[in-house]
């Protein structure tokens, strides 16, 4: 099952197609995204008119993506607007001309629904059991507080980013009073709503001035590992980007790596209204969604068509989709996890290592994706796994889970470990760092008591004295081939619990 769905996102900055393709067991991936810096918020007059000027541009943006639908044979396209044209006087007259000169029909999003499509995309795309999520836009914010990955409140603030400048700012970027001021406003709006004070949880922020901040701030610590999406920071994070970008000249802000151009006279005002809000819900962390608005709708309508249920089990989905993309043979995780578990709770009983719940989590979705490099290339797959899933978007893990799952996944020995770890030392103690070597000698091991793809072992035991652990396996067949494999990967092992390891293979 494959079909492409588009979506066009009319906001008060900028105007976005997103055309996404579907595949069955893959889930949702974006194939094409083009954007226009059309700033709508700027044709919006005195009087809360949409000019003739702003229509213009909107119809012109519209025509020329309507010529992107086409050419993609697109069967639905959703077109959704928010802030500025469900703002203006004349939105009703704004969406029939729309709607006669392109074919589009607009959806006006209330300021409900804006708040609950940011809401939808972050519980499908994050573990995140409570937070409050933001999305600051041109013309709007949005904020919502969830519990239990169940919307319990929201609030829509008609500032944003664009207007915020609009009405404080008088050059391109503001001065340091025009800060303060900007600071003040948004703090006096956000003490207006009781459930925003002191809630000490998560913030999750989502849409392009999240994300523009997020991107400045990787570039400045020169962050080792690639994606945004639910990259962490703290208080202190952001006024490190507010304090090094405060005193560019706008100039040297345009030209300024990993900052979009056209977002070089709103990051100061966003930047602002985040801090603001961190220091009112007093966060525990910021964090940020790639998944916004847009996907929000898409994932309802998904839900609506029952393409996919709402509220899923956003890590094991995730996985899932790994599974399935680099053809992992679901049959042999069974096999292979079933082994590594009685490895790891023999572990556990005879203390080499002090491990707990969440390692054997970790182990059990490492093997799920273990060893997927050979997908790619067999001779270099330990190097291909830690890459690809070190720097790929792993919905509803953070950055610091995905790199110890890569580390586990990818793990051939002491020697590659710690050429994959040398840049990320900082993240891991000593302690984490052996663990994560013991999972994944375990699961080395493991492979090898698999190599025929036979399931052979029955039954795992395990004894330990000071110098030696005993490794008693029971099989149902014959167990060669097996044997020569896990005594060759041992090693790895004996390495970790600095013991020598003895296996002892025993037929039914």
């Amino acid at each position: 099952m494959t079909y492409k769905h588009g979506l066009i996102d009319i906001g008060s900055n900028t105007i976005r197609l997103v055309i996404y393709e579907y595949k069955k067991g893959r889930g949702f991936k974006q194939i094409e995204n083009v954007k226009v810096a059309a700033r709508l918020r700027n044709y919006l007059s005195k009087e809360g008119v949409l000019t003739a000027k702003g229509i213009c541009t909107l119809l012109d943006t519209l025509e020329t993506f309507g010529v992107i639908t086409k050419h993609q044979q697109l069967p639905h396209v959703t077109c959704v607007a928010t802030a500025t044209i469900r703002q203006a006087a004349n939105a009703k007259e704004v969406l029939a001309l729309v709607k006669k000169e392109t074919g589009f029909s607009i959806q006006l999003l209330s300021e409900y629904e804006e708040a609950y499509y940011g809401f939808v995309a972050v519980i499908h795309s994050t573990s995140i059991e409570e937070a409050i999520t933001i999305d600051i836009g041109g013309g709007s914010t949005e904020v919502t507080y969830f519990r239990n990955r169940e919307l319990v409140q929201y609030h829509s603030f008609s500032f944003g980013a664009l207007s915020l400048r609009l009405q404080f700012v008088k050059g391109n970027i503001p001065t340091g009073e025009e800060k303060v001021k900007i600071r003040d406003f948004v703090i006096r709006h956000f003490h207006t709503v009781p459930w925003l004070l002191n809630r000490q949880v998560p913030i999750v922020a989502i849409g392009g001035s999240a994300r523009s901040m997020v991107q400045v701030h990787q570039g400045f610590i020169h962050y080792p590992l690639a994606g945004l999406h639910q990259y962490e920071m703290n208080l202190a994070d952001i006024l490190h980007v507010k304090s090094a970008i405060g005193s560019l000249s706008y100039h040297n802000l345009q030209k300024l790596d990993r900052l979009s151009k056209d977002r070089a006279d709103t990051i100061l005002p966003a930047i602002e209204v985040f801090q603001s809000l961190y220091e009112t819900v007093n966060a525990t962390r910021f964090i940020l969604s790639r998944k916004g608005l847009r996907e929000g709708v898409l994932f309802k309508e998904a839900s609506d068509a029952n393409i996919q249920p709402m509220y899923p089990d956003v890590i094991q989905q995730s996985f899932q989709e790994i599974m399935e993309e680099f053809e992992v043979n679901k049959d042999y995780v069974k096999q292979l996890t079933r082994t590594a578990i009685m490895m790891f709770q023999h572990l556990r009983e005879q203390g080499p290592v002090d491990l707990k719940e969440d390692d054997l989590a970790l182990l059990i979705k490492a093997a799920q994706v273990y060893d997927i490099g050979k997908y790619i290339d067999a001779e270099s797959s330990s190097q291909h796994t830690f890459y690809v899933l070190a720097n790929r978007t792993i919905d509803g893990i953070s950055h610091r889970e995905r790199l110890k799952l890569a580390l586990v996944s990818s793990y051939k020995g002491k020697s590659s470990f710690r050429q994959y770890v040398a840049p990320f030392k900082k993240w891991l103690t000593k302690e984490e760092q052996k663990k994560v070597q013991l999972l994944g000698a375990v699961l080395k091991i493991a492979d090898g008591l698999h190599a025929t793809k036979r399931n052979v072992v029955q039954h795992i035991d395990m004894k330990s004295d000071e110098n030696t652990v005993t490794i008693k396996l029971l099989c149902t067949k014959t167990f060669r081939p097996e044997q020569y494999q896990a005594e060759k990967q041992k090693k790895h092992l004996e390495k970790v619990v600095k013991k020598n390891i003895v296996l002892e293979f025993t037929k039914l």
